[in-house]
């Protein structure tokens, strides 16, 4: 079979095509957007879509399952959170054709609001959980979460970490696995929860546990690597290739099946070793576990809970029996180049003037969430995507007299994702702020994507294009206006105003992102 150089996003686009799947949909966020762009470029058999947010990618992936396709969700870790509320149902209502859903966790928080560990994730809902430790495994992993969700009638989740979505290895390509499509069958007790279905599903999805702990404890994606019998190191994901780089000599317990661990193969290996170790990012998830077996383990005591794991981190912990914080810091005479708005970024325009106002900003996330930084430092809230509508109307109530005093500002992409019910709520609840919608016509943070408001879909259709003016004024906001900030003393002298006015009011500053086209 070929072999290509490849990225761990683009190997895990492949195994899903390989793998048979014919619906894709994501939310863009890194470090799990490449994988959507991949598909909608290279594997134009798989029907890929950007969704308004998370929750709808997965319900769209879920609804295929349903119909009998091989479907896939892929989103970020804080994605996974605004889609858990289908998650923990989907786990009720199981699969028909495959379902997998790609979580990409960002330990360090280099592109994140939190570094979060969703392998949590995986016990809470009930669903299986496998992770790669590299990208030639990520293709294979994610062909074999198909095969495991269809076996099981599960959602299987595939979890990988920044460094394995964006670091390169080869991957060997295989043909793609066609005739996929399952029967549909209307099945009412199975797909429909209510109370009366959900109580008998449950109990079929704690039989299901049971058969998966014996599946995972036979899987050959859990593999130990005897070396001696002194030390032994548990570890999963790219944290195995740190300890196979400065550990050569130990022997490795390397877990793929996170949930449900295997129990019979870490009892197993864990006695036949003196000293055991629990190499991990993030939290002590398997760590826990082991200790809760019985087994004396040392792990989080020298492995940090915090960031990335490096081979120098993993090499001070276990050979020098130091804790990272012992490493010297990294020094370099290149000065730093914190990140800012472009230069000439319509963002910059519409930030200038509230810091000249002196309003308290409640922001949100994307790109102008740099204002925070000089020479802005214009942004003095930020939560999660669409908190900053919701977060302005709490600041108004708790303090009346900031009326006129504060905003909220939110993205274009990031509004359609999640603060048009905020501002339902703004509406509904009299609130009097105003909100300033910054519409640069594309997800920029991210790499450019298309949304709802740019007129065209992840493959490149023109579409209908999202009236976001008319939007606004649907939802009962009667003050809404169009402004290009670069005009920069009309948009002043709009500001001015809206901030006078005592009832809601959004103000759309339009103007395209400085590197598009």
């Amino acid at each position: 079979m070929p072999k290509k150089l490849m990225l761990g996003n683009e190997a895990i686009a492949r195994g899903a095509w390989e793998a048979g799947c014919t619906v894709a949909a994501a939310y863009p966020g890194t470090p799990s957007t490449e994988i959507l762009e991949v598909m909608a470029a290279d594997y134009r058999e798989i029907y890929s879509q950007w969704s308004p947010n998370e929750k709808v990618a997965l319900e769209v992936v879920a609804g295929a399952s349903v119909a009998g396709a091989r479907s896939m969700a892929a989103m970020k870790h804080v994605g996974l959170n605004v889609a858990a509320d289908p998650l923990f149902t989907f786990s009720y209502t199981g699969a028909n054709g495959g379902f997998v859903i790609i979580n990409a966790d960002d330990p360090g928080a280099w592109s994140s609001q939190n570094e979060q560990d969703n392998r949590h994730y995986a016990r809470a809902a009930k669903v299986p959980m496998i992770e790669p430790t590299s990208p030639a495994e990520a293709k294979e992993y994610t062909k074999i979460a198909f095969d495991i969700s269809e076996q099981f009638d599960r959602p299987v989740i595939v979890r990988i970490t920044t460094r394995i979505a964006h670091s390169q290895g080869v991957v060997e390509l295989g043909e793609r696995k066609e005739n996929t499509l399952k029967p549909f069958e209307r099945n009412p007790q199975k797909y429909v929860m209510i109370p009366a279905h959900a109580r008998p599903r449950h109990r079929f999805i704690e039989e299901q546990m049971v058969k998966l702990k014996t599946f995972s404890e036979n899987s050959p994606l859990n593999s130990i690597e005897w070396k001696g019998r002194k030390r032994g190191i548990i570890t999963d994901g790219v944290a195995y290739q740190y300890v196979k780089e400065v550990c050569p000599e130990d022997s490795v317990l390397k877990i793929g099946f996170i949930w449900p661990l295997p129990e019979r193969v870490i009892r197993e290996f864990a006695s036949g070793v003196e000293e055991l170790y629990v190499v991990e990012e993030l939290d002590p998830f398997i760590e826990d576990y082991v200790r809760a077996m019985g087994f004396k383990v040392t792990g989080k005591e020298l492995i940090p809970i915090l960031g990335e794991l490096t081979p120098e981190i993993v090499d001070m912990a276990l050979n020098k029996k130091r804790p990272a914080a012992d490493i010297p810091a990294y020094t370099s005479k290149i000065p730093g180049r914190p990140p800012a708005l472009c230069k000439g970024c319509p963002h910059g325009f519409v930030f200038e003037v509230l810091k000249k106002l002196d309003v308290v900003v409640n922001g949100d996330i994307g790109c102008y969430t740099l204002a925070v930084l000089p020479p802005y430092s214009a942004m003095h809230s930020q939560g999660c995507m669409g908190a900053s509508i919701g977060m302005h109307t709490g600041f108004e109530k708790a303090r009346p007299e900031m009326a006129g005093k504060s905003v909220a500002v939110i993205g274009d992409s990031t509004f359609i994702h999640s603060g048009i019910t905020p501002l339902i709520d703004l509406v509904y609840n009299k609130g009097t702020g105003t909100v300033l919608i910054l519409d640069n016509r594309v997800t920029a943070m991210t790499g450019h994507q298309e949304n709802p408001a740019t007129g065209h879909t992840l493959m490149g259709e023109a579409t209908h294009e999202l009236d976001l003016e008319l939007l606004c004024k649907a939802v009962g906001v009667k003050r809404v206006r169009k402004v290009d900030p670069k005009n920069i003393e009309e948009f002043e002298q709009t500001v001015r105003e809206e901030l006078a006015a005592r009832e809601p009011s959004v103000i759309i500053s339009s103007r395209k992102c400085i590197l598009t086209k």
